[in-house]
């Protein structure tokens, strides 16, 4: 039998430290991707989506701004989000009643009760770790991506628009988030 060495997949052990996390954080970026699009077919909403859905059950009234600080994403981006949830029926823009400028963000009743849903979505499985895991495990691992998510905004380009993420992420503590001023 003639086994040559490139048929061999190397399991990533022999990497540096640094290495082993990146190729470990690359299966979660493509293990979330591929959960997103099953989720859209299953539950009817995009893991950022959902996430958006779940974060307006929380902090009802949200400005657009404000979640898209809390989604680490393009207020661009975001702003499609909030299109296809309102078109969807799921989400009500309304006229903040301090600033008519202003929209904040509520669930209908129909994205409350899409937002009860936990099965077969990435926070299900997100939970389902977390239980299983120690809380200074579930901590540490909050302070390591934190600090990296910092490192790498620190690394963008000069001019690029990151502030509103970072100040999202200092708002953000192992036992909930809390409430970003408007």
């Amino acid at each position: 039998m003639n086994r040559r060495k490139d048929r061999i997949v190397p399991d990533g052990s022999a990497l540096d430290p640094a290495l082993q996390f990146m190729r470990l954080m690359w299966a979660v970026d493509h293990e979330l991707q591929s959960m997103s699009k099953r989720m859209s077919a299953t539950v009817g909403l995009t893991g950022p989506q959902r996430l958006a859905v779940i974060l307006l059950a929380r902090y009802p009234g949200l400005a657009a701004g404000q979640l898209a600080a809390l989604l680490h994403l393009d207020p661009g981006t975001v702003t499609g989000i909030i299109g296809r949830l309102v078109t969807a029926g799921l989400v009500n823009r309304e006229e903040d009643e301090h600033d008519a400028r202003r929209l904040r963000l509520t669930l209908t009743r129909k994205g409350q009760a899409v937002n009860r849903r936990r099965v077969g979505t990435v926070e299900g499985a997100v939970r389902t770790v977390l239980a299983a895991m120690p809380d200074e495990d579930h901590a540490a691992a909050v302070r390591v991506l934190t600090r990296l998510v910092e490192e790498l905004e620190g690394l963008a380009s000069p001019g690029a628009k990151r502030e509103r993420p970072r100040r999202a992420a200092a708002a953000m503590s192992t036992e909930g988030m809390v409430r970003l001023g408007a």
